[in-house]
Parts: structure tokens; sequence; C-alpha cells
């Protein structure tokens, strides 16, 4: 049964009114609602507020390297450190490595660009700040529903949003309901804020329905991964932040590590892999595996002990590519809109900060007595604040790498070294794109095969092994939220043509080409792995892929992340 059958069947749903209704529980999510609620006290006044989150809880689906720029979470909550906020690990020193396949070179110190110096910044697990800010907007009063997912976006006879319904729960594999069936709910909202993160399932249908990215250049992703590791104390540096390029990227693809030392003897690191390379052998998920095999990666890992994993894409286009963020009845904060600055591989500080921006937009709208029209105050914020100045600076960061590592190196050195140390704040010049991320992948005949060492799982490890300890589950009947547009493209096209790149650039296993009795080729959705990075989404060739949501609390339940 499709969806309108099921309500033609079950309905009406029953419907919840609320003056704001935000989607997503991360940090722009989060920092929208307890902005809201400050308004509210400061002033007197009544607003409701209601936090929809798909993950089991709060914090329990966001992954993040992270340094931590605090600057907007000061502006939010001017007294976190009293607050018990878990910024705990400030910033004590900068490696920025540029790697061979056995050797590193590291950058002067003087040399490192201003977006890589990290002085005043914190190494944090961002999944742990979630958690704390879930608990101040709860505090506040905000109503928060982890473990149900916005599935569908409800619009008003005029066509501006009105707000949210979530999945229905109990669907079988078949598509039938089951005894445990349980019809979703409406969340209505004068104004809708959506913050679910990078490739938002919504957000996606939002621009495109709005033409919100009319004229602007194509969003450019990347996949992180990344693994939660505890080492032995001797080789713990607290505070310490290590940047790599070079090995095993070739000089034409974009990607880079990072290690950052928390507190405890933690280590958390990973491997960022652009999501625009070309050669469809090319595995991020291995990628990472091997980049930790390097000496100066090895040194620290060798005698401790991998405790999580797990991998998200990243919106990385930055204010070139930034969408309208305002439509009749809501609006896109954080990542959902492509906020993240890529040249400082730090979105959380934005999600923040735009999450903050958005709040003071609707309130003001709310408390006039306005609903469901365009919030264009906030963009107006935006256009005024330290954000845009900050994306504005590195608006040419990701176009310069595309062009290749030496390219983009040099680049960016000239951009945020050398011209704000003659007093120029922008750069004088704009480079742009025209290539989406999915367009830039070359036919398997034209490419070298990629041959990946198998894992010593001591240092490197299969992607089954991983997806268990990021505590990956699904509801094994329901319906697997990774569809295909049509069943005969991924053997006829993607096999056929790109050598299957869908087995490859998954990093949790779900894509499969297993024989069919008769010898011939089909493709296997093992849905149950999936940790909800997206790259699917993003990076399927002939974009026949549709990632749509699961049952809510469903995916990943990561920890320390």
């Amino acid at each position: 049964m499709n969806n309108q059958e099921i309500l033609a069947q079950f309905g009406p749903r029953e419907a919840m009114e609320y003056d704001v209704v935000v989607v997503g529980g991360g940090p722009g999510g989060l920092s929208t609602a307890i902005r809201l609620k400050q308004l509210a006290a400061e002033k007197g006044t009544d607003i409701s507020v209601v936090v929809l989150e798909k993950g089991s809880e709060p914090g329990a689906h966001i992954l993040s390297g992270a340094v931590m720029d605090p600057k907007a979470l000061t502006e939010l909550i001017p007294d976190w450190k009293a607050q018990g906020a878990p910024l705990n690990q400030p910033v004590t020193s900068d490696e920025v490595l540029f790697l061979s396949e056995t050797g590193a070179t590291k950058t002067p110190n003087f040399l490192v660009p201003d977006c890589f110096h990290n002085e005043g910044n914190y190494v944090i697990s961002l999944g742990n700040v979630v958690r704390w800010l879930a608990q101040q907007a709860e505090n506040l009063g905000v109503e928060i529903f982890p473990g149900f997912a916005a599935a569908e976006v409800l619009y008003n006879e005029d066509g501006s949003v009105k707000g949210v319904a979530t999945g229905n729960l109990g669907i079988g594999k078949d598509g039938e309901p089951t005894d445990n069936f349980q019809l979703g709910m409406e969340l209505h909202g004068k104004y809708t804020v959506f913050a679910e993160g990078a490739r938002g399932h919504l957000g996606r249908q939002l621009i495109s329905r709005f033409k919100l990215d009319e004229g602007k250049d194509p969003q450019a992703y990347a996949l992180g991964v990344k693994e939660l590791w505890e080492i032995d104390s001797s080789k713990h540096k607290p505070g310490l932040v290590v940047h790599t390029a070079g090995w095993p990227m070739d000089s034409q693809t974009y990607g880079g590590g990072f290690m950052y030392h928390l507190e405890d003897n933690k280590v958390t690191l990973g491997f960022v892999t652009g999501l625009d390379y070309s050669n469809p052998y090319l595995s991020p998920f291995e990628e990472m595996q091997r980049w930790k095999t390097h000496p100066a990666i090895r040194q620290y890992l060798e005698g401790g002990k991998r405790i999580s994993y797990g991998a998200r894409a990243i919106t990385a286009g930055g204010a070139l590519s930034l969408p309208k963020t305002v439509f009749p009845g809501g609006a896109l904060v954080g990542c959902e809109a492509g906020y993240l600055n890529a040249s400082r591989i730090k979105g959380s500080h934005a999600a923040i900060k735009t999450g903050m921006l958005a709040a003071e937009a609707a309130y003001a709208a709310v408390t006039a007595g306005r609903q469901h029209d365009e919030l264009s105050a906030y963009p107006e914020a935006y256009a005024k604040s330290w954000l845009a100045q900050e994306l504005n600076q590195s608006r040419n960061f990701k176009a310069w790498f595309k062009k290749g590592v030496y390219m983009g190196s040099l680049m960016t050195g000239i951009e945020q070294w050398l011209l704000p140390k003659l007093g120029i704040k922008s750069p004088p010049w704009t480079i742009h794109r025209s290539q989406p991320d999915y367009a830039m992948l070359k036919p398997a005949a034209e490419c070298t095969p990629i041959v990946y060492p198998k894992p010593d799982n001591k240092i490197s490890f299969d992607r089954l092994s991983s997806v268990f300890v990021s505590n990956t589950n699904h509801e094994e009947q329901q319906p697997a939220h990774l569809t295909l547009k049509d069943a005969g493209v991924p053997v006829n096209i993607n096999l056929a043509k790109y050598a299957g790149p869908e087995s490859r650039y998954c990093p949790a296993g779900v894509y499969e080409f297993v024989k069919n009795e008769d010898n011939s080729d089909r493709l296997q959705i093992n849905a149950q792995n999936c940790v909800h990075c997206k790259t699917c989404d993003i990076k399927d060739p002939t974009q026949n892929i549709v990632w749509v949501t699961p049952e809510g609390g469903g995916g990943p339940n990561y920890s320390g992340m």
C-alpha cells in the first residue's frame, strides 16, 4: 500500500499545533529551539516549540570530527562553562602534515593558513555536546520527540509549508500494515525549520520544489569516515590536532585525514574524501583504513583499541553553493543548507549561529501575528553576520581543490595566509564550479583498478566489523529505505559502465552485486547496515538511488562520536 492508500484506510492522522516545528535535533535545530525559548523568556511571551529527532535520542546520529569554535555557543549560552557544556579539552597544538607513502613533512607553523589554526577551540564529541544542548532546550520548555522521523512535508492550499508528518510505524517488507501498525502524526507550525544535516531527505525536496538553488554553483559533498580509539597513555597528547594531505590520495583527488586527541586517552580520527572523485574503483572506506597504516598515524594507534565507527556525508560547497534559505512557511539552517566552512573543517559553530538567526526571525514573525510567509529577516541577518564574512573569505576553497591538491594548497595559502597578511580580507576573484559530484565519475574502462590491502584487524578493519561497533540497528521487517527509481539501472548501467561503484562508495556494505542462479548479476541492498551517511543519494552516477526515511529510532547509535 502506498501512503495515500494507508491514509484512506486508517486516516486521518492526529495533528498537533505549534508555533515553530523544528526538524532535526542536531546543533542547528536545538539552537533554533533554545533561542526561540530564550527570546520568549526575555520578553515575557509564550511560544510553543517542538523538535523532531529521528535518532533514538539526541546525539545518536551525530557524527563530526570535531574541533569546535565556541564563538556561536558563547553567543547562545554565554555561561556554557558554568552550565557544564562538555567542551573539556582545549586545543594545545596544531600539525599540518603532507604525507608520502612512507614519510611526512610538517608544514612550518608560520606558513599554516589561519583556517588551520585552532587556538581557542576545543576537541569535542559533538554527540555529547548535542545531548547537553537537548537538556538545555528541555529545561527551557522545548518539547523533544526522539525516535520520530519526519517523513513528509505538509503544504497549505497556497503552497506554503504547513508542517511535517512523521513516518508510519509497523509497515512490513511487503508494504502492508502489520499487527503493530501505527499511523504517523502531523505537526503543524506557523513556521517549520529544517535542520536535518547534510543532504537532508526533506530539505532536498524543498530545494527542488522552491528552486532554492537556482543560479548557484552545484552543491559539493565529501564523505567523512571516522573512528574513536582509546590509545596507550604514553602516546596520548591531549589537545593535539593533526591534519594530513597527500597519501593515500593521488594529486587529482580531494581527500585528507584528521586525528584529534580528546581527554581520557581517547583520539578521534578519520578521513574525508571529496565525492567528486573520478575513479569508480576508489573506496573512501578503504582509503581511510589504508591511511591509518601510515607511520605518522600508526604510531599513535599501535597497542590501542578501536571503540566506535561511523560515516557521514559533509555539505562542503560553501558560500557559492548556498541555496536560498527561506521559502513560504519555513527555513533551512546548518548543514541542511550547507553553511559548513570546508577550509576550517568546521560546521557546528555555523549551525548554531544560523539556528539562532532563524529563531530570531521566526520569533519576530510569530509575535507579530504572521505565519507561513517568508522569513526574509533571517537571510538579511546572515548577510550582516560574522559567519557570512567567514564563508565569503573561503568561498573558493572547494573550487581550487577540484583542480588538484597542489593547486588547492597553493591558492588556499594565498587566499587565507598571504592576503590577510596584506590586509585583504576577501579574495578579489571568484572561482565557480558547474558540475555536480555524481557527474564526475569516469567509465571504469578509462580508470585503473585500485587494489586495497587486506585488513589486519588491529589497525585496519573490514566494513561489517566496523558497522557492528557503530551500534546500527533497523527493524528487520520494515521496507528498505534505500529505493531505486529503476531496478534495471544498477546492473545495466552502473555495473556495466562504472564497475558497480555503489559496492565501494558505501562505507557500510549496503550495496552488493551478487550472482543469480543463471550467473547473471543483481544488486542486493543490505539496508539493515545503513549508517545514514547519504553517500549513495549523492554519488550514484545515474541518480537512481533515493534515500527515504526509515522508521524513527533506527540507524546508528553513536557513543562518544
